[in-house]
């Protein structure tokens, strides 16, 4: 079933989803194939699965996406990037995301291939995210099409409003439903939002949050999305650093926590940035779905 039509439906609300990405080694394939087996009697809205790094698990992720559909009968989202491709290349694609039964795509310019420090546009492919969406929106309209937002602004962005100004253009567009970069502070989720509602952006915007389960992991991913640690968040971690058990349990705390904020505040959705993992997630979506902090929300 297509998100969007998931996000109108006021009885099914909040949604719960799930992020994988797909394995690069029999280990990998492992914690993930380990992962879908805790994580399906929790029965998802969706899971979405992200492109390897300049487009490099393309035909996997398809393969990842169409596998949770058929066989798992969850509904599932490919993300699918600019990088690296033709606008030809590009049809291809969505050719056999269509042909394979998908529903849901989240479009996104992808970040620059490895090794590369800067974007650069492929020759007779596509520049900005807001012309996937178009391609999308005028070539195949059965899929629903999402996108990503940045609560903490963009890292390439000249500046938070210019950051809402690209958001709303992506919405003109025809993207229907956002899901943001983590973050670990959920002021910076309720100030975006608020700006975006200002801005003309009435689609849904789901929080995307991520169970820290490792001292290093979540400095290494910090770093890279230059997502704010709050400092007495930073200082717990930095206390329990040597001791990963310790970690693992202020991770899920803090998480469940932070989510329940979110939904209490209007949150649409909580979508898991789950690292192909399953353990915190469950503890995580166990514990809001017994304390159901959304039925006082008011929608944002």
């Amino acid at each position: 079933m297509r998100i969007d039509e998931l996000l109108t439906q006021a009885d099914r609300l909040p949604l719960f989803s799930f992020e994988f990405f797909p394995p690069k080694s029999p280990t990998g394939e492992e914690n993930l194939k380990q992962a879908l087996r805790e994580l399906e009697p929790l029965s998802p809205d969706y899971v979405s699965v992200t492109y390897g790094a300049g487009g490099t698990t393309r035909e996997t992720t398809i393969e990842i996406v169409s596998h949770l559909k058929e066989d798992f009968g969850i509904e599932a989202m490919a993300h699918f990037t600019c990088v690296n491709a033709t606008t030809d290349e590009l049809r291809a694609t969505l050719d056999r995301m269509r042909d394979a039964g998908v529903e849901n795509v989240l479009a996104l310019r992808g970040d620059p291939p490895q090794g590369a420090e800067r974007w650069t546009k492929t020759d007779g492919g596509l520049e900005f995210s807001r012309e996937l969406v178009e391609l999308i929106r005028d070539e195949y309209p059965e899929f629903a099409i999402g996108g990503a937002a940045f609560p903490e602004t963009h890292i390439h962005a000249t500046s938070p409003e210019d950051d809402i100004r690209y958001l709303k253009e992506k919405v003109d567009a025809g993207m229907q439903f956002v899901i943001t970069q983590l973050f670990f502070d959920n002021a910076h989720y309720f100030d975006f939002v608020a700006r975006a509602r200002e801005a003309g952006v009435e689609v849904p915007i789901i929080p995307g949050v991520m169970p820290i389960t490792s001292y290093e992991g979540i400095k290494r991913m910090t770093t890279l999305t230059a997502a704010e640690l709050p400092a007495p968040l930073e200082r717990e971690l930095v206390v329990r650093k040597d001791d990963p058990e310790a970690i693992q349990e202020l991770g899920v705390s803090y998480a469940t926590l932070q989510c329940a904020e979110l939904l209490s505040g209007g949150a649409p959705g909580i979508h898991f940035l789950t690292l192909n993992r399953s353990p915190a997630t469950r503890a995580i979506l166990a514990a809001l779905r017994l304390t159901k902090p959304w039925l006082a929300a008011q929608p944002v």
